[in-house]
């Protein structure tokens, strides 16, 4: 049973870090409509009528967001080498627990990436939503969200998974 949570754990972990990387790396967070055509924008760039330009603009919020998603993708990744790394069982780690280790690095991830999500959402309805009329979250952003439900899952299956595993140690061998 310990080890079915940990899959389910592993499972929500890895495609909950793919979603944070597709999210971080595209550029569908917000459309609008700007002079009469469409245009969409990510974290590292912005579009307009097909041509892709480069944000150089340095603001905090935009570092803020990026930032937080490459430390919540990177702590979801160290989480998900725990993940595998709990189910080999070494004796020399015995204080150790490698599953304790992958939930908390999937709390971890799922802090960052509510706070990037959090600061993208308030500075862009804030800020951004009332300079462009015609606007919407898109793809991208979304993704987030989801991989925002994905690590925290893994962290609770992690955490079950820990806890099952402390409870067949303190009541000992049957």
């Amino acid at each position: 049973m310990m080890h079915s949570f940990m899959g389910g754990g592993l499972f929500c972990a890895i495609v909950g870090n793919i979603l944070l990387v597709v999210s971080a790396a595209t550029d569908y967070w917000m459309q609008y409509r700007l002079s009469g055509s469409f245009a969409h924008q990510g974290l590292w760039r912005y579009c307009m009528s097909g041509k892709c330009y480069m944000q150089t603009d340095s603001i905090a919020y935009w570092n803020a967001t990026r930032a937080f998603m490459i430390l919540s993708a990177m702590s979801c990744f160290a989480g998900i080498i725990a993940g595998i790394l709990s189910f080999a069982h070494f004796s020399a780690f015995e204080r150790f627990n490698r599953s304790f280790a992958a939930g908390i690095m999937f709390f971890v991830s799922t802090l960052f990436v509510l706070l990037a999500m959090a600061i993208y959402t308030g500075v862009t309805v804030n800020f951004l939503g009332k300079r462009f009329g015609d606007w919407r979250f898109s793809w991208s952003y979304i993704l987030g969200w989801v991989a925002l439900l994905m690590n925290f899952f893994a962290g609770i299956f992690y955490m079950c998974a820990y806890r099952m595993h402390e409870c067949r140690r303190v009541a000992g061998p049957r």
